[in-house]
């Protein structure tokens, strides 16, 4: 149980960072409530469930390839820029009741989806920690327990998920308008920083060709 706890903790630890999807979550939260929040961290969990399958498989040098590389940075800050443009924007349109009509699901799902698979930074969280977590399994435990394990980091992965949402959400119903507009407008700024970071990384690579 101790050791299930502790993969538990693990999938906390790689979502808990500060990054594009928790942004991406708070902004939700803040302007659209908890289950837009909430999709936005799904789509990122099935980004990583789809990054865990690549490393268990071992087909995980083919992100390695610099040109695949270069384009996920690229899109990836592309993705990121839209993102917090979009949020910038639509910060102005917060009320005090928040009753303007909330965006579809699937759009939030999408964006956390997006955000997060095409993260570069996200393939070498998971290669750099779930492949040497996959490898100390496998050895110490047997083929058998990486399956028991890698559930416990996604049940971590997902509690944070339903925590950001409901913290995000909660926000909407303690702070005043002014204070979410401002909310709102440094998770855009945060976004945009992002995306000219990995854009940045992107045009370094396209320099090697």
């Amino acid at each position: 149980m101790s050791i299930f706890l502790s993969y538990f903790l693990l999938g906390l630890s790689l979502a808990a960072p500060i990054g594009p999807v928790n942004a991406a979550q708070l902004d939700r939260g803040i302007k659209e409530g908890f289950f837009p929040a909430w999709f936005v961290g799904l789509g990122s969990i099935i980004a990583d469930i789809f990054y865990m399958f690549i490393v268990y498989l071992g087909i995980v040098h083919i992100v390695e390839i610099t040109f695949v590389k270069t384009f996920l940075w690229l899109f990836g800050g592309f993705v990121l820029i839209y993102t917090g443009m979009e949020s910038i924007l639509s910060s102005k349109e917060i009320r005090a009741n928040l009753e303007r009509k909330k965006e579809p699901l699937h759009k939030s799902f999408l964006a956390g989806f997006l955000i997060s698979i095409s993260n570069p930074l996200t393939i070498l969280f998971w290669v750099g920690i779930y492949g040497s977590v996959l490898a100390k399994t496998a050895t110490t435990y047997g083929p058998q327990a990486l399956i028991l394990y890698s559930f416990a980091i996604f049940i971590g992965l997902f509690t944070w998920d339903i925590s950001m949402a409901a913290v995000s959400s909660g926000f909407r119903k303690i702070l005043n308008e002014q204070v979410l507009k401002g909310i709102a407008l440094l998770s855009g700024l945060s976004l945009i920083g992002f995306g000219i970071y990995f854009g940045w990384q992107g045009i370094l690579l396209l320099r090697e060709f």
